[in-house]
């Protein structure tokens, strides 16, 4: 009861002889050291503001260009060409001749001020040409055309130390393509997967489509891009996620592993305080804008930055579930993260009058709740299985049962956590007899856990495990993998690097014991909910046993040996991909490769359809026995293919977003295409990602080369297909994560892998 006494700021009793006031001096100490904390954020965001408002020039610049107006007036010289003169004339102030100097000198100043707000809009819409150029992305090394060679001007530009979001504004809306252009690369891409019939028919199909309904689409669409920021991401967010009434869990939700040889630590509570200050250090970061914007360098000396816009809605975020669709919720701030253990959810707070708690605190904090012998209480332990199963219920139950009282303030401290953690019982990791199987396992906990110990609607769950392993869940509707792997790169590293571990395996520095204990979340769940849980709990399990992982670490060689070729590594690996299909089902498929947009902004991703003519005209040519010079030649060719689709997926002469897009608008004039309802329909049945590696500076490969990240994954896209992650680490290995589902008996993941091995 001591921690609900100190909580009160003050308490007063009516007696007799008046009122007796006793103030908590300790408490109102905290509040006023939480209100100075809340301030200095609020004058971090103003400064924040001022700077990217006028980047890429400097609030300092300001000064620069006043004095030099004044020294130039000071020399007898009008740099205004007698503006100056006018704007005093039409000052609204009155003034005698003794008050002459004075006024010329605010006159002066207002003319500096504007001069230096055009010089601002100039460097601006100048730095935004320069974003909107992307052939260089289209030119080879040693080939640079003399266009590229004065873009590359672009560094003197972005020359400055740049905030997290100081380009958004600069960078150019991404561009809708010719309609024309659009269906003749979707022909060409479904060639090799038609036979001549059925392609001459999608081919009348595309044309019927492009002189009739396409052109008037395409004028809607138009429309939008003019007024919308980004033409596709706000139907693809909902159409493509939020508006899914199927489980989020293995359908939407992905996941990432820790390191594959090595756990800094086997103290589960040590490794929980570690990652969650991490994570807390890296949201400081980007609510301060201090991360680094993340760029693309195309040259020695030139850099592209990227879209941060994903980067918003990190923390404090939540899917709250609806009967049509879904609704992201995003908080400004919250100072305490959710915790599950042993079916009980706890509240954590991890800052403490203004002060972010130690690692040391945490882990102090972590271990009560593992020591906290308490039940869970009725229908509380699978109550996270309301978030793994089909929408439309969890909507319901939501509206009805936790709208108020109890069970509405232990939601919202959940929903409104900085993100969710769960302490599991269970080890995890490549660990034991049979590693290789460990591995599936520890993919799979991650993907899908018990189907009640996660929280799948948060933004991301961090999974701590009882030998210390560690994991990510997250939701997919706020932001693609490459964003959640920069996360997850830099917790990694600031963890294992920065802040370590003492030799017994515990967080460094202090403990404050007077900390309070972490908070119990209370519930009272009736009988109609326990129902649901449990009918919610079936459907998410039949899915998560359904699902077939398997994790597969290639070491033989890797990204090196690969360039040394002068071959992309991930034109090789698709390739690669496309052969093992082949030798797997005998044929070829409609294959999904992610590709970034995020040169453009608030972009997200678009598809590369990597089966094209010249891939499956290669593992025809070597599974048929050709020549090996004729093969050489024609895997260069593929790759070179291979290349050039994912390049104009990323400059927005991609195929399926644009095709997307006019499908939407069809469905809002209420009309039908029945070659947008075929294209559409298409299944993706080996859909595949690259996780890319952005913070390799972080990482040092030579002196701990067993830091080695596995990546993540995601389950699989079609039901008789296939998932495929991979990651590329270092120079020597490529990790690849591959699902599919048990139900179809023509997709194992293993023996996928064991062909793209072979």
């Amino acid at each position: 009861m001591a921690e609900a006494h100190q909580a009160v700021a003050f308490q007063f009793t009516i007696t007799p002889e008046g009122i007796d006031l006793q103030l908590s001096y300790q408490a109102l100490n905290q509040i006023y050291l939480s209100g100075v904390r809340s301030w200095k954020k609020r004058v971090s965001r103003i400064r924040n503001r001022v700077i990217k408002g006028v980047y890429p020039a400097s609030p300092s610049s300001w000064l620069f260009v006043v004095i030099a107006i004044l020294a130039t007036m000071y020399m007898r010289s009008d740099p205004s060409m007698g503006l100056i003169a006018k704007i005093q004339q039409h000052l609204p102030l009155r003034y005698t001749d003794t008050q002459t100097h004075f006024f010329t000198m605010l006159s002066a100043l207002v003319f500096s001020t504007l001069l230096w707000f055009s010089l601002i809009l100039a460097l601006r819409f100048c730095l935004k040409l320069l974003l909107s150029y992307h052939q260089w992305i289209f030119e080879q090394h040693g080939r640079i055309s003399n266009t590229t060679k004065v873009w590359t001007l672009l560094r003197l530009l972005s020359s400055r130390k740049p905030l997290l979001y100081s380009y958004q504004t600069s960078l150019p809306h991404l561009p809708v393509p010719a309609i024309k252009d659009t269906l003749s690369r979707y022909l060409e891409s479904v060639r090799p997967l038609l036979t001549d019939p059925k392609f001459k028919r999608m081919t009348e199909l595309a044309n019927q489509f492009e002189s009739n309904l396409g052109n008037r689409l395409q004028r809607y669409l138009k429309l939008k891009a003019l007024w919308a920021t980004n033409y596709v991401s706000d139907w693809w967010e909902e159409y493509i996620y939020l508006r899914s009434r199927s489980p989020i869990m293995v359908n939407s939700n992905y996941y990432g592993m820790d390191f594959l040889y090595v756990t800094p630590t086997p103290v589960q509570a040590a490794r929980a305080g570690n990652t969650i200050t991490a994570l807390l250090l890296y949201r400081r970061k980007v609510n301060r804008e201090e991360l680094k914007p993340v760029r693309l360098h195309v040259h020695p000396s030139t850099v592209i930055p990227l879209c941060a816009a994903q980067c918003e809605r990190m923390f404090n975020t939540t899917r709250t579930p609806g009967t049509e669709t879904d609704v992201l919720q995003h908080w400004q701030d919250s100072e305490f993260v959710a915790v599950y253990h042993k079916g009980r959810y706890f509240r954590l707070w991890v800052y403490r009058a203004g002060r972010l708690l130690s690692p040391r605190e945490i882990e102090y904090q972590v271990q009560r709740i593992l020591d906290d012998p308490s039940p869970p209480q009725p229908g509380e332990e699978k109550l996270g299985a309301l978030t793994a199963g089909d929408r439309i219920p969890w909507s319901q139950m939501r509206k009805q049962y936790f709208s108020s009282g109890v069970n509405k303030r232990s939601l919202d401290a959940i929903e409104r956590a900085a993100f969710f953690v769960t302490l599991d019982n269970e080890e995890q990791g490549m660990r034991g007899e049979d590693p290789a199987g460990n591995l599936d396992r520890y993919a799979k906990s991650l993907l899908h856990g018990k189907c009640y110990d996660r929280w799948f609607d948060k933004s991301f769950s961090i999974v701590i495990y009882k030998n210390g392993k560690s994991g990510l869940n997250a939701e997919h509707s706020w932001a693609d993998a490459p964003t959640v792997a920069h996360l997850w790169e830099y917790t990694l590293a600031t963890d294992a690097f920065q802040l370590g571990y003492t030799e017994d395996g515990h967080c460094k520095g202090e403990v404050d014991r007077s900390l309070p204990h972490p908070q119990r979340l209370l519930w009272d769940i009736p009988s109609e909910v326990q129902a649901q849980v449990h009918s919610s709990l079936a459907v998410a399990q039949a899915l998560a046993d359904d699902v077939d992982c398997h994790v597969f670490p290639f070491s033989e060689f890797g990204k090196g040996r690969i360039k040394k070729l002068r071959i992309s590594p991930d034109a090789f690996i698709q390739i690669g991909l496309q052969l093992a299909y082949y030798r797997d089902r005998g044929g070829f498929c409609l294959t999904y490769e992610a590709s970034m947009t995020r040169l453009f902004r608030e972009g997200r991703t678009e598809t590369v359809r990597s089966c094209s003519n010249e891939s499956c005209a290669f593992v025809k040519a070597l599974e048929g026995g050709e020549a090996e010079e004729q093969c050489r030649c024609l895997f260069k060719l593929a790759s070179e293919r291979h290349q050039n689709l994912y390049r104009m997926a990323m400059t927005g002469a991609g195929i399926d977003r644009h095709l997307f897009c006019l499908y939407v608008v069809s469905k809002y004039l209420g009309v039908e295409s029945p070659f947008l309802k075929e294209v559409l329909s298409e299944p993706w049945r080996l859909s595949t990602s690259q996780t890319p590696v952005q913070q390799i500076e972080l990482f040092d490969l030579k002196n701990h080369p067993d830091y080695i990240s596995l990546g993540g994954g995601f389950g699989p896209v079609a039901d008789d297909g296939y998932g495929v992650s991979y990651i590329i680490v270092g120079e020597d290995m490529i990790n690849f994560h591959v699902s599919s589902k048990y139900s179809c008996s023509e997709t194992v993941s293993k023996t996928s892998v064991t062909f793209i091995s072979v």
